[in-house]
């Protein structure tokens, strides 16, 4: 059996748990990091494959409120890991960050390989070591931490504090798949249930529809849901459709469905266009085809016009007036979300109140928790990891005023 004895353990390579990693190494403090995955931090650099999005520009008062009913405990967070400080800590890796158009913060480089790398130097630099494809299997009857190795067999482990990093239950295949849930439980801790965050949502599509225009993007509308108005685009799929207009909306739109079964998403297929001006062009149709007579009065075409064509009621068609509406708030039907193992991220997780103000289980002392394990969620454009590193942080802080205490 192997055995390992180090100040302080880290269950979960992702940004949270090397970001606590390298706040507690900084201390002076021995890290162990614990991988279950041949590699660390899977999930962030699958995210960045696109162009790695950090953090956000906002105000900090406005970034704060993107966290919904959590956004009393990040004030607290971010105010301990502000997005400067993000962009200062990746320059100090020699990552330099730009803002977007959007006000999203990207490395100039737009990878997230450059910048894992770096902190992986930075870690192992701090004497922080990384084991690879060990699986954290909870607690022996003697308080001891279980972990196998490689080939199964068991590591003995004994550390002075843990902190639990394992993520979430979206991309399973990045290694967040939600297990450890049930380690918890049965310790007595509160958990939410993970549910899909930022994800798609279903809609009940024609066979034309879906077969004719999956995989098509629809661009400049404006997507409405209870009291929200967002605009950007979304993608048709065979399923229903997905994009960063949807997963702004997502979470109420999840929760409807839960509460009621199914919910109804409004789409505005022309936010630029007054309704009044619509019902103006729409006149006149006479033996026009409708495709024809929407080309030329508006220049509907495509993906948009079938959208109409296919929640529009038939009868409404041929009414100016109504038309005009149905381009105006289209209402389309969802009867279910993407599940959370096809979502960006998810909610649920230990809730807040399982833990202190250094994010330590009171149910287990010397035991803290970090990154998406915790019960919060946030739209995408750079929330998500702001949250997980600034998390991390607290963590990496309260684990060394736990030890100094202790």
């Amino acid at each position: 059996m192997t055995i390992l004895e180090t100040d302080v353990v880290v269950i979960g390579a992702g940004p949270a748990g090397l970001m606590a990693a390298e706040v507690i190494a900084g201390s002076g403090r021995s890290v162990a990091v614990f991988e279950r995955m041949p590699s660390p931090a899977r999930k962030l650099l699958l995210a960045g494959r696109g162009g790695l999005n950090l953090t956000h520009s906002e105000p900090l008062d406005s970034f704060v409120g993107r966290y919904g009913e959590s956004a009393g405990f990040f004030a607290d967070c971010l105010a301990g890991f502000t997005p400067d400080d993000l962009r200062a800590w990746a320059a100090g890796l020699g990552i330099e960050t730009f803002v977007g158009s959007s006000g999203r913060v990207f490395p100039t480089g737009m990878k997230a390989s450059t910048l894992v790398r770096a902190w992986l130097r930075r870690l192992a630099g701090l004497g922080v070591t990384l084991h690879a494809r060990h699986r954290w299997l909870g607690w022996g009857e003697d308080g001891a931490l279980r972990v196998s190795g490689p080939d199964g067999a068991p590591v003995a482990v004994t550390a002075r504090a843990v902190v639990l990093a394992l993520g979430g239950a979206s991309w399973p295949r990045t290694g967040s798949d939600g297990a450890w849930t049930g380690i918890l439980q049965a310790c007595g801790i509160d958990v939410a249930p993970l549910r899909p965050s930022n994800m798609g949502v279903e809609v009940p599509w024609s066979e034309h529809l879906r077969t004719r225009f999956a995989g098509e993007p629809v661009k400049s509308v404006a997507l409405s849901f209870g009291e929200r108005r967002v605009k950007g685009e979304f993608v048709v799929t065979e399923t229903g459709i997905e994009g960063g207009a949807v997963y702004a909306l997502s979470a109420p739109i999840r929760d409807a469905i839960e509460r009621d079964g199914w919910a109804a998403l409004t789409i505005d297929l022309m936010p630029e266009r007054r309704e009044e001006d619509l019902r103006k062009r729409l006149r006149g149709r006479g033996a026009e085809s409708l495709s024809t007579f929407l080309k030329k009065a508006l220049n509907l075409t495509g993906v948009r016009a079938a959208l109409l064509r296919e929640f529009a009621p038939v009868a409404d068609l041929s009414d100016p007036a109504a038309l005009a509406g149905h381009i105006k708030a289209l209402s389309v039907p969802l009867t279910a979300v993407r599940p959370v193992e096809r979502a960006i991220s998810s909610a649920g997780g230990v809730r807040f109140d399982a833990v202190d103000d250094r994010l330590m289980l009171t149910g287990l002392p010397g035991v803290f928790v970090a990154g998406e394990m915790l019960d919060w969620e946030a739209p995408t454009g750079g929330y998500l990891l702001q949250g997980c590193f600034a998390t991390g942080v607290k963590a990496g802080k309260g684990v060394v005023d736990w030890l100094g205490a202790a």
